[in-house]
């Protein structure tokens, strides 16, 4: 339900965000959002980012969609993001490009940017979680 007081998206991007200061969590459980460790195991060091995308409440299960540079002419956006602040109901959230570079791309799927972007959480109905990965410049 949308613009009630539930914490749980705020909760687990709270997670998600710790996570990502400290990869080395020996907490092991499912494959979710919340899972309590960056990588395929609590050994992988290598992880230090866990993409996320956005639903807003009456968005017609569309991702948000953000621009990747902060130039007002941009007109290139991306649907990935990164959780770099959770606090009071708000979470603020870098832009994330997909890696196009054949060479990499399958070791680095994403690339940081310089976009960023604050969400009002009481907006956010559905968060989805991409597979832990590394993201240079960060």
């Amino acid at each position: 339900m949308c613009g009630n007081d539930s914490n749980c998206i705020g909760d687990v991007l709270k997670v998600i965000c710790i996570l990502q200061r400290n990869a080395d969590c020996d907490e092991a459980c499912l494959d979710t959002c919340d899972r309590g460790f960056l990588g395929c195991s609590v050994t992988n060091l290598n992880c230090n980012t866990r993409p996320i995308s956005l639903y807003l409440c009456g968005s017609d299960n569309t991702p948000l969609a953000m621009p990747i540079s902060k130039s007002p002419t941009e007109t290139e956006t991306s649907i990935v993001f990164r959780v770099e602040k959770c606090d009071d109901g708000c979470a603020t959230f870098r832009v994330l490009t997909p890696n196009t570079d054949p060479e990499t791309s399958a070791t680095i799927p994403f690339l940081s940017t310089q976009s960023f972007f604050t969400v009002n959480l009481s907006c956010v109905c559905v968060l989805r979680c991409f597979n832990d990965t590394f993201v240079d410049n960060i």
